[in-house]
């Protein structure tokens, strides 16, 4: 970055905190309490942490009017609030969801009465409609992809990925095509949540300042202006930010947007490691986990997804139109266990258990969630991986006194509180329970 004399640059604000024991987690959390005050001040909706569906794993990138309106057909009153319409809604025939996103052209294919009928569905259900898009990257199949001079530039050439491209956004032209697209649908629809993705990488920079790091700085600037822009024409709009690998899990991007897909891990016995960890980058509030949900599911991998939502934001994807009685049964308590823990999620302070996961996949030994709410109650979540056979305990912290209220997992669970100490015995590898708890002093 060069300075002219007579110049000036601001940078944007740095987070700097201190604290004295509790480790990495104490400062972590004083660090990303720092976003609070924009949290609070956000939509009004969010301040419930209302629970989200969201069709992808459902479609698979299929998100016609019909398919739609089985699914919420098959979800009402069960609880969720926010319906969102994932990729695929814009793709022509024949032509894949991520070789098509940037032209944003409703497909009359999957919506042959127009998409004003299926958002229709949606908030007739109760729930606020939710719509996808890459806003940055286009896909090689789209007409925008060809659109040379308004893409980013390296070495002269157009930034090329495997079958991306990427907008120059600080071009005002393409500020205008966004406006039109993205807002102008938002609007015309009545949208009231949008999920952001971002499924690559610029890499080094581009072209068109002084560095390749400049002008990644000053691309990047440009993709917050229009954040900026999208907000402020539409205030009460909840933006789901994408972690996109974890780079977009910056505080600048997080104070824009009221939460963040933690991870592509969707379907991985991974989760809950990932999920837990990222109590350290980002406010659990903020923290959209996804409970993708199989009808070949067990009921124990069924309370296993259910239990990672609860390390922060709780979505539910998946095939749910031919679950069993039974399947439902664990996946109705899950929803309604969240529920009674969201204002702990919303404001507390973690605690973390259990002994170093080696390796992520095929993990070995447990690992334990305590979070203390503002009023001292809590809720705790065991998550059982592989190769753990004993018994498993904590000290819970603050020295107060609790009684378990409420136990969720998908059968009974052997756990007992005694003189501050918590323990569960685990029965089975690959199974998670939680525990509500009640302070009584």
């Amino acid at each position: 970055k060069n300075i002219a004399v007579g110049e000036s640059f601001t940078t944007p604000e740095a987070i700097l905190s201190v604290c004295r024991g509790g480790g990495i987690d104490r400062i972590s959390q004083r660090l990303t309490s720092a976003l609070e005050r924009e949290m609070d001040n956000g939509p009004e909706c969010e301040q419930s942490l209302p629970v989200m569906f969201n069709e992808y794993c459902t479609t698979w990138g299929d998100p016609s009017h019909e398919n739609i309106c089985n699914i919420v057909d098959t979800i009402k009153d069960k609880g969720f609030e926010y319906f969102v319409i994932d990729a695929g809604w814009y793709r022509e025939k024949g032509i894949p969801w991520d070789l098509d996103m940037g032209d944003y052209n409703v497909s009359p294919e999957l919506f042959p009465e127009g998409l004003d009928k299926t958002v229709e569905v949606i908030k007739a259900h109760n729930m606020k409609p939710g719509i996808w898009f890459e806003i940055d990257n286009v896909g090689e199949k789209a007409r925008a992809y060809q659109m040379e001079e308004y893409l980013l530039h390296r070495d002269g050439k157009v930034l090329t990925t495997t079958m991306r491209r990427f907008w120059d956004m600080r071009q005002q032209w393409v500020q205008d095509y966004l406006s039109e697209k993205v807002i102008g649908t938002l609007k015309k629809y009545g949208f009231e949540y949008m999920k952001m993705d971002y499924n690559e990488s610029i890499g080094l920079g581009c072209d068109g300042a002084e560095s390749l790091g400049e002008g990644l700085r000053q691309n990047m600037a440009g993709s917050l202006a229009f954040i900026e822009k999208v907000k402020e024409e539409i205030p009460e709009l909840i933006l789901e930010n994408c972690s996109s690998g974890g780079h977009k899990l910056e505080p600048l991007m997080m104070s824009k947007c009221s939460m963040a897909s933690f991870s592509d891990a969707h379907e991985c016995e991974e989760i809950p490691i990932i999920a837990l960890n990222l109590h350290r980058a980002i406010l659990p509030r903020q923290s959209q986990i996804w409970a993708v949900i199989k009808e070949t599911d067990s009921l124990k991998r069924i309370a296993y997804s259910m239990a990672n939502t609860f390390l922060g934001r709780c979505c539910v994807s998946g095939h749910v139109l031919n679950l069993t009685e039974a399947q439902w049964d664990v996946l109705d308590r899950g929803i309604s266990f969240y529920k009674k823990i969201a204002d702990i999620v919303k404001k507390g302070e973690s605690y973390r258990f259990g002994p170093d996961i080696k390796a992520y996949r095929h993990a070995e030994g447990w690992q334990g969630l305590v979070r203390v709410g503002e009023n001292g109650d809590a809720y705790v979540v065991f998550h059982n991986f592989y190769n753990q056979k004993d018994a498993i305990s904590i000290t819970l912290p603050n020295d107060c006194d609790y009684e378990i209220t409420e136990v969720y997992s998908d059968t009974d669970e052997a756990v007992v509180l005694s003189n501050g100490v918590l323990s569960w015995s685990p029965t089975e590898e690959m199974k998670a329970v939680a525990i509500y708890l009640k302070k009584i002093r």
